[in-house]
């Protein structure tokens, strides 16, 4: 939630009328003042409803973390929001290159396993026509293959995998598939099940980086989240001191024109436009 700059009101360009004759422009600057403060009673209450939701936030969140990270969190240095939506998206892309390094280098493990001399069966999609497998569809959910896998790892209109996980699954999909329609004792089955547990072997080793990977980026996504709510703390308190000042110009100038209208209402002279200054008088008694 992006924080409203808030517009300073400058009372001191209002005119006060101090001649009988101004009495209806008087009238017409409190009716002016007054809507003022009605945009201000309700960027009273967004700041007010922030508040209460950041701190029903931190009331949750208060059971899991330490009393000195709000220490800590203050010493920070808070960088203003719009800079920080430029440092996501430079965060975004640099995670996004890393991501494609790793599915660089998971290509090479996925070269090993398809040229294996048992890896033919699950190199193109199971001709399910040619082959009479009239059940096929009605046991596999998904088919997958490695030349389908091949084609989304270099798809380039952002259709592909964005993250190495989800090429790990379609690989042990091809395998699983294969396992799951075919009898254990075929040899589509064992050398399925042969390439699985090579291919298992293989991401084991490779998982560290994964791992290493996806604990930077949580933690980078932490960082920035909690880079956003100070600086989004720290735009609302500047609101809030601004809408202070305001209110109180705002007090003191409405109290200027009450004590202007009394002295009308006790003068002794009754002018022509008495009648516009009674009902000042009685607008302002009634607040």
């Amino acid at each position: 939630m992006e924080a409203i700059s808030p517009s300073i009101v400058d009372f001191g360009n209002l005119p006060i009328r101090n001649s009988d004759a101004d009495a209806e422009g008087l009238k017409h600057n409190v009716d002016e003042i007054f809507q003022k403060v009605d945009k201000l009673e309700q960027r009273v209450s967004e700041v007010e409803q922030f508040y209460l939701k950041n701190t029903s936030k931190k009331q949750q969140s208060g059971s899991s973390k330490g009393g000195s990270s709000t220490v800590k969190d203050k010493e920070r240095h808070i960088p203003s929001i719009r800079k920080q939506h430029q440092d996501a998206s430079k965060r975004e892309a640099a995670a996004a290159k890393r991501m494609q390094e790793l599915m660089r280098q998971f290509g090479t493990i996925l070269r090993q396993i398809t040229q294996h001399k048992w890896a033919w069966p699950f190199m193109q999609p199971v001709d399910v026509k040619g082959l009479g497998l009239h059940d096929y569809y009605e046991v596999i959910d998904k088919p997958m293959d490695f030349s389908t896998i091949k084609n989304q790892m270099e798809a380039k209109d952002g259709t592909g995998y964005k993250n190495v996980r989800e090429i790990f699954a379609d690989v042990r999909l091809v395998f699983k598939n294969a396992m799951k329609y075919n009898d254990e004792r075929s040899d589509v089955h064992v050398m399925a099940k042969t390439l699985l547990g090579k291919f298992e072997e293989k991401w084991l080793q490779f998982l560290p980086k994964v791992t290493e990977e996806e604990k930077r980026r949580e933690e980078e996504e932490a960082e920035a989240q909690l880079d956003m709510q100070l600086a989004q703390e720290a735009s609302h308190a500047k609101m809030a001191r601004d809408l202070c000042n305001e209110l109180y110009e705002v007090d003191m100038h409405l109290e200027e024109l009450r004590e202007m209208v009394v002295q009308k209402c006790s003068a002794r002279h009754v002018s022509p436009f008495s009648s516009c200054w009674s009902d000042s008088c009685v607008r302002w008694s009634n607040n």
